[in-house]
């Protein structure tokens, strides 16, 4: 699918979203904190079809970082639970529409039915060339980055390029290009520890809208102020002929 939104590579945007806010939104109503992820859950949906039909060629969601295990013991297993049934309900729906599903970060505290979910629905799309939608688990861009330094045994010469492709299979397959436009909902104005390597030269969009309000517009909206950024990539602007 051709896109108005593109990087200066002219490839498909890679954009990645931290996904902020869904306590508060239910918080600031008088509803339990589940209720919020509940409807963040809505807004993966409609943000996933968004970016879709936007040509996005990556999708990365920031859903559950590797310090969100301090988090009171019922609201993770209630997130645990929702991760599962929404790996299971969306599966067939990107089976279908072309979607290709990566889910990046740590396994092996997860219990066995989130994983074969996971698994399950990585499969199912695994032939798909559409959107790469990667669902960041229980995913840490530090720990991410100490993994892969530890499989790196090559020349100095390959370094970087390895390093990059290592840090993908840390992340359990799901490598994708540098991220273009990162896109923070919440209010907050932080990275919080999302994808550190592949940030380095992404713009950023920190909005207020919590993420359960987050729609197809607010992305839409990012997106144009991604294309009027001046992206030279620590170079110089060329001069002008005449």
């Amino acid at each position: 699918m051709q896109s108005a939104f593109s990087s200066p590579r002219r490839d498909p945007l890679h954009v990645a979203i931290i996904m902020d806010g869904s306590g508060r939104w239910a918080t600031h109503r008088g509803l339990p904190r589940e209720a919020g992820h509940r409807a963040g859950a809505d807004a993966v949906r409609r943000v996933v079809e968004a970016a879709r039909r936007l040509g996005i060629g990556t999708l990365t969601l920031f859903a559950f970082s590797g310090d969100n295990w301090h988090r009171p013991a019922q609201e993770v297993s209630h997130l645990l639970r929702l991760f599962e049934e929404f790996l299971q309900g969306e599966k067939e729906r990107w089976a279908v529409d072309g979607t290709r599903l990566s889910v990046i970060g740590r396994r092996d505290r997860f219990p066995p039915s989130l994983c074969g979910a996971a698994a399950a629905g990585e499969a199912a799309t695994a032939g798909n060339h559409g959107l790469h939608l990667r669902l960041a688990l229980d995913y840490s861009g530090r720990d991410a980055i100490l993994r892969a330094a530890g499989r790196l045994h090559t020349s100095q010469a390959a370094t970087r390029e390895v390093f990059a492709q290592l840090l993908g299979e840390a992340t359990n397959g799901g490598a994708a290009p540098d991220v273009d436009l990162l896109i923070r909902s919440g209010g907050e104005q932080r990275l919080s520890d999302f994808l550190l390597w592949e940030i380095a030269y992404a713009e950023m969009v920190f909005s207020d809208r919590m993420w359960p309000d987050f729609d197809a517009a607010d992305l839409e909206a990012a997106l144009r102020e991604y294309c009027r950024r001046d992206r030279r990539l620590g170079r110089i602007a060329a001069p002008v002929a005449g």
